[in-house]
Formats: C-alpha cells, sequence, structure tokens
C-alpha cells in the first residue's frame, strides 16, 4: 500500500494512512468504486441504512451504487414492509431493513433521549414524558397519523404545552415508522406514522450489542476511529466498547495522528487507484460519518454542501473527492436539465465522464421527459 508508512509510537509502530488512502478505503466500502452486483436489500443492511429526509434521496444513492438498480425494487421492498423509514441515527430520519430497523433503534434509544433534552429541554421540563410517550403510541397504533395530527391530539390533553414539543417526545420514545405511499418513487402523499412493532408485527429486539453495530460500520465507513463511530451515530461513550473490540482490529493513524481501527479483511485499496465520477445523493452518509471529513470533502467546501438549516445538498465526485453539487431542473414541455455546478476547474476528460454518468441519472431520474440536457456552471 503506496500510501501507509510506518511511524513509531513508543515501541509500536503504526501504519498512518494518508487522506488518499481513506478515500479509496471508503469509496470502496461504500461501493462507489464499481457498482456493485448486490440486491438493494444487501446493499442497504451492508450500508447500515441510507439517511432518508429526502424520499427519493435513498433511490439515488442507490443507483449510483448498484448495477442495474430500478426504482420498483427499492419501492416493494417499502411496500412488502421489508425495509423501513424511521428516526435513527443522529435523530435523523433513514431507510433500514426491517430488522435493522428493530435492532438499530433500542441501541440508539439513549442518543435519541439526549437529542430531546437538548432540543426540547426546556419546554417539556416537568411533563410525564412516559405519558405522552404511551397517549402517542396509543393514537398512532390505532391509525397512522401526520406529526401535526398527533400534536394536536396529544394538545387536547396538554393543552399548555407547545405541539411540536409533544410530538417529538412520542418521536422519541416510540420508533415510529413512515407508512408508504410516502417514500414510494412516483407516489405522493404525507408523511403518517405508526409504531415499527405494529407496522412489523415484530417486537423491537432484546439483545443489544454495540460490537455487532461498530464493525459493521467499520466495514461500510472504516478505518475510522472513535469520533467517527460517534459522530456516526449519535452515540457518546464508545470508547469502552472500541476497547473489548480492540484485539480483533487492525490499528492504523492518520496524519494527524489520530487512532483508526479497521477490521482485517475489509477492503483497504492503494491511493493511486482510479476512482469514477459519481452523483451522490443529498443527505448521504458518506459525507456525514466521519469527524474528520476531509477523506472525502475538503474543508473549504463544506459549507457549500451542509448547510446551516441543515440541508445536505447532492454532490459530485471527481477523483473521489467532493467537486462540485447537481441537481435536476424540469419544466413542461422542456427537456430534463441536469445542473452541475464546479467548484473548482474540471478537465474536459472529466467532463466527458460526468455527461456521460450523467445522461443515465437523468434517464433514471425522469424517464418520462422528452429529452435531456446537461449544465455545466463554473465558478469564475
Amino acid at each position: 500500500m503506496k500510501s501507509a508508512k510506518s511511524v513509531q509510537s513508543g515501541s509500536n509502530a503504526a501504519p498512518v494512512l494518508e487522506s488518499r488512502a481513506l478515500n479509496r478505503a471508503l469509496l470502496a466500502r461504500q461501493l462507489l468504486l464499481s457498482r456493485a452486483k448486490l440486491s438493494a436489500l444487501e446493499a442497504i443492511e451492508h450500508l447500515l441504512g441510507l439517511q432518508a429526509q429526502s424520499p427519493y434521496a435513498p433511490y439515488f444513492g442507490l443507483w449510483t451504487r448498484l448495477d442495474c438498480f430500478r426504482h420498483e425494487e427499492l419501492s416493494e421492498l417499502i411496500l412488502s414492509k421489508r425495509a423501513v423509514r424511521l428516526a435513527l441515527m443522529r435523530s435523523t430520519l433513514h431507510l433500514v431493513s426491517a430488522s435493522d430497523g428493530l435492532s438499530l433503534r433500542p441501541w440508539l434509544q439513549p442518543a435519541l433521549e439526549r437529542g430531546l433534552s437538548g432540543a426540547y429541554g426546556k419546554r417539556t421540563a416537568g411533563l410525564d414524558l412516559d405519558a405522552v410517550a404511551a397517549a402517542g403510541r396509543a393514537l398512532t397504533e390505532e391509525q397512522p397519523l401526520t406529526f401535526d395530527e398527533l400534536g394536536k391530539r396529544l394538545g387536547e390533553r396538554w393543552p399548555e404545552r407547545e405541539p411540536a414539543a409533544l410530538e417529538y417526545t412520542v418521536r422519541t420514545y416510540v420508533p415510529l415508522v413512515q407508512v408508504p405511499p410516502r417514500g414510494i418513487w412516483g407516489a405522493g402523499g404525507q408523511a403518517m406514522h405508526t409504531p415499527i412493532e405494529t407496522w412489523l408485527g415484530r417486537p423491537l429486539a432484546s439483545d443489544i450489542d454495540s460490537g455487532k453495530f461498530l464493525l459493521r460500520y467499520l466495514a461500510a465507513f472504516g478505518p475510522a476511529g472513535v469520533k467517527d463511530m460517534q459522530i456516526w451515530s449519535g452515540h457518546t461513550g464508545l470508547r469502552e466498547a472500541v476497547e473489548r473490540l480492540r484485539p480483533q482490529l487492525l490499528v492504523f493513524h492518520d496524519e494527524n495522528g489520530n487512532e483508526l481501527f479497521d477490521l482485517e479483511d475489509a477492503p483497504r485499496p492503494d491511493a493511486d487507484m482510479l476512482a469514477p465520477v459519481r452523483f451522490i445523493a443529498e443527505y448521504d452518509n458518506l459525507l456525514l460519518s466521519h469527524a474528520d471529513r476531509t477523506r472525502i470533502i475538503a474543508d473549504k467546501y463544506r459549507t457549500r454542501v451542509l448547510t446551516k438549516n441543515g440541508i445536505v445538498r447532492s454532490t459530485v465526485l471527481v477523483d473521489g473527492f467532493v467537486r462540485g453539487i447537481w441537481s435536476i431542473e424540469r419544466k413542461k414541455r422542456e427537456p430534463a436539465t441536469l445542473v452541475i455546478e464546479a467548484f473548482e476547474p474540471i478537465s474536459h476528460e472529466d467532463q466527458i465522464a460526468l455527461t456521460d454518468e450523467g445522461e443515465q441519472l437523468l434517464r433514471f431520474a425522469a424517464a418520462d421527459a422528452g429529452s435531456y440536457d446537461i449544465r455545466f456552471v463554473f465558478e469564475q
């Protein structure tokens, strides 16, 4: 491995992984060096879910990673209840397999409760949280509700409380899934919620094993350190769990001396390996799962992609790193247009590659469009 070099740390020599080596390892595990011949469900489980604030983001996330992915494959997983959408890592909405939803949610429960305290602590002070959760569960078991409907119904019992605080309390203590048609390609509809146990007819998992999830995290995002694992999950205090795993892990350092852990058999490609251009979906965990994100995006571009109001824009990868953002514009009787906004000059060869890949993206996203166009926007 050309990009791994040894440095002395006391009496132990630890390999150092430079930024490009970490980048190529991340791309390999995120199925972005070549499209994988996996089913959508296999990919979702390998990736430990796809962030899904935008209902269609997981479709784009799978399209850019899988060979011959079709919209219908994911829609059918949701309709058949083999995949679900609920609040998980970092208290954000994720699309995961049904089994992962049942097991990840109890493991993440302490992090979700901490998030409630941070966002609504003052507005829920003195409130019987268990009573609110029980009332919310009963209402959403009876029939799926929007959060607005849930807040109004709960407000009848707690009229002195802010509906949003009541809604968030239920969302925190009751694992609510968004039911179809929400999240189905081409279907509209409001986000309606019901408990995952009611939706699947199965209980939450009772055997919570931090180590199991951290090993899976490394398989999808490693090599990584304790802080990275905490950023990804929203958990704190994972050092003890990692120390228990240490005997079975390889240890590296990054260029700043931070300790990184990895699975022995995980891919760590050479830093010089060519990386194809890729169009990454908005809110993709590729950009959100490490404390130091320079392995995928330069610090100078972070505010261009991760906005103050929580939006994470769709990005363009060139040579494995974020080099711009993309969006699709559609108007009646006009072509579907892919707009690529580049943060820096892009070579003619890479523009051709982006155009070829972009045409396939447009055909996936706008199959009913009469024609397609691609427009590059370069900073002056």
